[in-house]
């Protein structure tokens, strides 16, 4: 937990440092009092690779992006929706600001740059895993960005000074081309240690093989729907998939394990962002869980609700949609449920859904917000196969509801038994990854795929989107356009 701590400090004393610049990116290249204080012995690499994971965990714990704009929310007692869940963004409203994500990207370039004629020669399985470690990072983080922005700038070298070049926005397929070569990279790295096992996680907390290779399915996914890739980039899902699973991978036997235990000991988890109280800050399910005062007292079934005693842990914002719960309409018993959402009961009758799927820590004086955040999971890997499998042509899908069944069947809903011409299968596919992988920050996105491969038609299906023509991707703000004249605003804004 020390080490924990510590990244905090690093973070904190570190990363400020590289602010300063103007010219590039609306990101500050990395200072020359940074160069000077790291870098200088082998043992810098490690604290600093571990310093960039904060900044990967503050982007998997925002769900303006990955969540927000779909079907999943609607208010409970309040709102703290931003204008992503409305769907009025504009270049004036709600536009990306990047600067977290280049600044990410700048630390990976840096710590790239400066460890390539580095000589680790007492242990160079140590640079190896920093090494695909950093280039797994470096992709998480540019297709993170694409995903939201689409064409983005390239920036793949380490800023060590002030004069650096300006840069425009690359396309979106030359995006995702780099984002592969970096975990191809990665992943020859991974398998260049001594002893390699696809089966070592040395922790849940940070890429390893099994979980970069769970976002190359993720990534090429993405590719094949989004920027057409056609059946290469489904075959690659496919192939990465079988690499994932040779990982030790293990669905937990019960659904509420899945966010009750930590990634730590989770067997099903292949990469998860760290939290736990006194350690970290509260992860995004604060806002999802009711405080008692004003809240839900009097509830006749206050015992199952994951209420919290001061809206300092807990801001009663969210609660689950009348859609998201009729996912589960077919299927009552869905053992899923009860970890999923429940209705709070008043002596008057149903009042507010609310969301148990990270419930937090109860502890002795409250409960608090402290998950650990999933990123990858078996579940949601067995489901991108199965997508992968219906997408490529009709005659794979039995392949695809074979791996739906894998799924279907830790929630107790038996084996699919609906029509299987492929626009159905698909679309049930749609709806399962709607009840498993609920709240945990992947629906938008899951939309925006199935949406431009034709399965469904985003601007019907989710209901702040009817009558509106807001484009799928976001506009960039007027900071980051006035930073840099190179850049063009985001097609339909």
């Amino acid at each position: 937990m020390n080490k924990i701590i510590n990244i905090f400090i690093f973070s904190a004393c570190v990363f400020p440092a590289f602010t300063g610049c103007k010219k590039i990116l609306d990101v500050a290249p990395q200072s020359s009092i940074t160069e000077q204080n790291y870098f200088t012995s082998q043992g810098d690499f490690e604290p600093y690779v571990t310093g960039i994971y904060t900044q990967m965990r503050g982007l998997a714990n925002n769900i303006t992006y990955g969540t927000e704009r779909s079907e999943e929310l609607i208010p409970a007692l309040n709102s703290r929706f931003s204008t992503a869940w409305s769907q009025i963004i504009s270049p004036a409203t709600g536009a990306l600001d990047y600067n977290a994500w280049y600044k990410a990207i700048g630390n990976c370039n840096l710590l790239l740059y400066k460890i390539r004629d580095f000589s680790f020669s007492d242990a160079p399985d140590t640079k190896a895993r920093i090494l695909a470690e950093t280039y797994s990072l470096r992709a998480y983080f540019f297709f993170h960005l694409s995903r939201i922005i689409g064409d983005a700038p390239l920036m793949l070298q380490a800023v060590v000074g002030t004069d650096v070049p300006l840069l425009g926005r690359s396309p979106a397929a030359d995006v995702i081309k780099q984002v592969n070569s970096d975990l191809d990279s990665a992943l020859l790295l991974f398998r260049s240690i001594s002893n390699f096992s696809p089966k070592i996680y040395p922790s849940k907390y940070r890429f390893a093989y099994g979980s970069a290779q769970a976002l190359k399915a993720d990534v090429n996914l993405w590719s094949a729907k989004v920027l057409g890739g056609g059946d290469a980039a489904l075959n690659n899902v496919i192939t990465a998939i079988n690499e994932a699973q040779s990982s030790g991978l293990t669905l937990n036997a019960d659904f509420k394990s899945v966010t009750g235990i930590r990634a730590a000991g989770n067997p099903e988890v292949a990469l998860a962002a760290f939290y736990l109280r006194d350690e970290t800050g509260a992860n995004y399910g604060l806002n999802a869980l009711p405080y008692f005062n004003a809240g839900v007292q009097g509830a006749l079934n206050l015992d199952s609700l994951p209420y919290v005693l001061t809206t300092s842990n807990g801001q009663g914002a969210y609660q689950i949609s009348t859609l998201s719960r009729g996912l589960f309409s077919a299927s009552p018993n869905d053992k899923r449920i009860p970890f999923t959402w429940v209705t709070e009961r008043q002596s008057s009758g149903p009042k507010i859904s609310w969301i148990t799927k990270y419930p937090g820590t109860k502890y002795t004086d409250d409960r608090v917000s402290d998950n650990d955040i999933i990123m990858y999971r078996l579940a949601d890997i067995y489901l991108m196969k199965a997508e992968a499998f219906a997408a490529l042509s009709a005659a794979n899908t039995d392949s695809a509801i074979a791996y739906l069944n894998k799924v279907r069947g830790r929630a107790g809903n038996g084996d699919y038994a609906g029509a299987t011409d492929k626009l159905t299968v698909e679309k049930e596919i749609l709806n399962e990854r709607g009840r498993e992988l609920f709240f945990e920050n992947k629906r938008w996105y899951d939309l925006v795929r199935f949406h431009k491969e034709g399965v469904i038609d985003v601007y019907q299906y989710v209901p702040n989107l009817a009558g509106k023509t807001t484009p799928l991707f976001w506009p960039l703000n007027s900071t980051v356009l006035a930073n840099n004249s190179k850049l063009i605003q985001t097609s339909g804004y």
